[in-house]
């Protein structure tokens, strides 16, 4: 499916959290992996894609963030309020009212990622139709990751939040990377349909499956070769592990 609805593209990056677990004042984004701030990393990949915008939500010492990002061309919106990845996503909405493409939405926080895997990711998104295709792995033990619950036809039906999980879904192994591509008029529709009725309060992104289906849109899914490529910093010991994995690439 190539129409020209399709081949444009834009990037949404997560980058408000403060990142308690890094023991550190310093917003998680900005430390540094071989040098460079994680985020540099995403932003990196986003141009290499060839996004036409690069919405960079912040939130935590978002004047900071500014500064160190200053010599890419990036659009900021922020997020006042820390109300969950759903509305993170939707502060991104006056930025990419009226972009005629899809939306490639990562995590600030996930430095490894390369660019022929969202390549892939964006392939799989476009000839399959999808007006939304998550990115996910297969891991022996899933833990506390959130499972993707499909179809026998393979279509995502939802993703399911670990403590939220029951026994049959708990047994899942594929799990849901935070990574998203989404149809840009379908994107911000939906996520302002998502509701906070959780036990967090919060608007959880993963909820844009629920809403896709229940409108009859396709949902796709991307399983990823290589795991640790979508891995979350959250610690400091996460942030020793993905040096290591930076410095084997080079």
């Amino acid at each position: 499916m190539t129409n020209r609805k399709r081949e444009g593209l834009a990037t949404v990056i997560l980058a408000a959290g403060k990142g308690t677990r890094m023991k550190s004042d310093l917003a998680k984004v900005l430390h540094p992996v071989c040098g460079k701030p994680m985020l540099w990393y995403v932003v990196a990949l986003a141009r290499t894609l060839g996004s036409e915008k690069t919405v960079v939500v912040t939130g935590h010492q978002a004047d900071l963030i500014k500064e160190a990002m200053k010599d890419w061309n990036l659009i900021y919106a922020h997020q006042e309020k820390q109300l969950g990845t759903a509305h993170a996503v939707l502060q991104a909405n006056g930025a990419l009212r009226g972009f005629d493409g899809d939306v490639l939405i990562l995590c600030g926080d996930v430095p490894l990622l390369l660019p022929s895997t969202i390549e892939g990711l964006l392939e799989n998104h476009r000839s399959g139709g999808a007006s939304i295709t998550v990115m996910t792995a297969i891991l022996d033990d899933p833990g506390s990751y959130g499972r993707v619950v499909k179809n026998r036809e393979g279509d995502v039906l939802k993703i399911v939040e670990a403590r939220d999980a029951d026994t049959e879904e708990r047994a899942i192994k594929e799990i849901n990377t935070g990574i998203y591509c989404a149809e840009n008029a379908f994107l911000f529709e939906a996520v302002k349909k998502i509701d906070n009725k959780n036990a967090q309060g919060e608007y959880y992104l993963t909820d844009i499956l629920d809403v896709a289906r229940r409108e009859n849109r396709r949902t796709g899914s991307f399983i990823i070769g290589d795991p640790s490529e979508a891995m979350g910093i959250n610690t400091p010991d996460d942030l020793k592990t993905a040096e290591g994995i930076m410095k084997s690439r080079a």
